[in-house]
């Protein structure tokens, strides 16, 4: 396992630069000289250590260097030092952080059926932007849980749509670092960067993979990482500026959560697999355009339900019934490869209306790996935590 010096490296370019400093001021140019050169190898090593950050610390490390050259070669003279200092590393993070924004583009109705859980999710929403006598606290932390390709994704997107907030859709390994120090820091971060471009959604999907046991095996940066986190949460509770800045947050598996963790969530909306009623919405969402009258939709999305379907699985089938549908309408469809791009804009694919066929076809092929028994497990916790 490759050992963390990011925190040691800048503790030691801190004592450098200070070193250098204090030469400059008594004008010792030798001094001054060495010292920037330290600075510069340190800056080097933390580009090394901070991937991430590899070629900003490598920059920095540049800039330090030629210093070093001129103060040897000429004497102290301005500048003093480079710009583009690592005191703290807070504008990487930042820079990082800004890489992660979005604008989504998703509504509610893009989103087929679901609507107990859209239900819940718009009303929070709703009571979070609005003006409020003081007693009403919106939640600030809003958990998303349920089987695995159920829209819990889509869901935090419909939100940011609705609001035309800026989104920060953060899975679990963009903010997860090997280094010491490096998570909390991008948490820190993330939410200095939502503040300011509120009104803004923090939707971290994977949240159980921060959130794991802070006992046992969890060490200590993990557990840094989760003070950090909830402490950022807990911080927007008792704000009263008018900023707003939600987190949602989803998981597959809620029992693998820290407890304090699922305490900062206490709107939890559970998002079950979809049911028949709401398997023939997806369908019609992702066939819009395409004919399918001739479509038994009840039989379909009966088949789906019973199948245990989530809504990834019912879009893969209708892609793989439209794909059915396109072969055997061009079943030469390949031999065109060889046209260039201009070529094949001047053809026009064949289509047709869909057919029960074209479903039956696309089910053989869809197999959902969801069991009963993880089903079971799932409405349990939802019956005893949920909220």
């Amino acid at each position: 396992m490759p050992v963390d010096l990011s925190g040691p490296l800048r503790s030691e370019f801190e004592k450098a630069r200070e070193a250098y400093e204090k030469a400059r001021g008594e004008g010792n140019s030798q001094r001054a000289s060495e010292q920037a050169a330290k600075c510069a190898r340190l800056l080097s090593l933390l580009a090394d250590n901070i991937p991430h950050e590899h070629r900003s610390y490598k920059d920095k490390a540049k800039k330090w260097e030629d210093l070093a050259r001129s103060i040897k070669e000429k004497g102290l003279r301005e500048p003093r030092e480079p710009e583009g200092d690592v005191r703290p590393a807070g504008l990487e993070f930042r820079d990082y952080i800004e890489g992660l924004i979005s604008t989504s583009e998703i509504t509610w109705g893009d989103i087929g059926g679901l609507e107990e859980p859209k239900r819940l999710l718009q009303e929070t929403v709703v009571i979070a932007a609005m003006k409020k006598p003081e007693a009403i606290k919106p939640w600030t932390g809003i958990l998303l849980y349920g089987p695995p390709g159920t829209g819990k994704t889509l869901l935090a997107a419909a939100a940011a749509g609705s609001l035309k907030a800026t989104f920060f859709n953060v899975s679990a390994d963009k903010v997860l670092s090997k280094y010491y120090g490096e998570s909390s820091r991008l948490i820190a971060a993330l939410y200095e960067v939502a503040l300011e471009r509120s009104p803004a959604i923090v939707f971290i999907d994977e949240m159980d993979a921060l959130t794991l046991s802070r006992g046992g095996d969890s060490n200590e940066a993990s557990r840094r990482t989760l003070s950090t986190l909830l402490s950022q949460i807990d911080g927007f509770k008792s704000k009263k500026s008018q900023r707003l800045v939600l987190t949602l947050a989803a998981t597959n598996t809620p029992w693998d959560m820290d407890t304090a963790a699922l305490s900062r969530f206490s709107r939890r909306i559970h998002i079950p697999l979809p049911d028949a009623g709401d398997a023939i919405e997806i369908i019609k969402l992702n066939t819009s355009g395409l004919g399918i009258a001739q479509v038994d939709l009840n039989s379909v999305a009966r088949e789906c339900h019973a199948g245990l379907f989530s809504g990834r699985e019912i879009t893969y089938l209708c892609q793989e019934a439209v794909w059915n549908m396109i072969r055997q309408e061009n079943p030469n469809l390949a031999q065109l490869s060889p046209l260039s791009f201009d070529e094949l804009r001047g053809k026009t694919l064949k289509t047709r209306a869909l057919k029960d066929s074209d479903f039956h076809a696309a089910l053989g092929k869809i197999k959902p790996p969801l069991t009963e028994a993880r089903l079971a497990k799932d409405s349990q916790w939802a019956s005893d935590f949920g909220g």
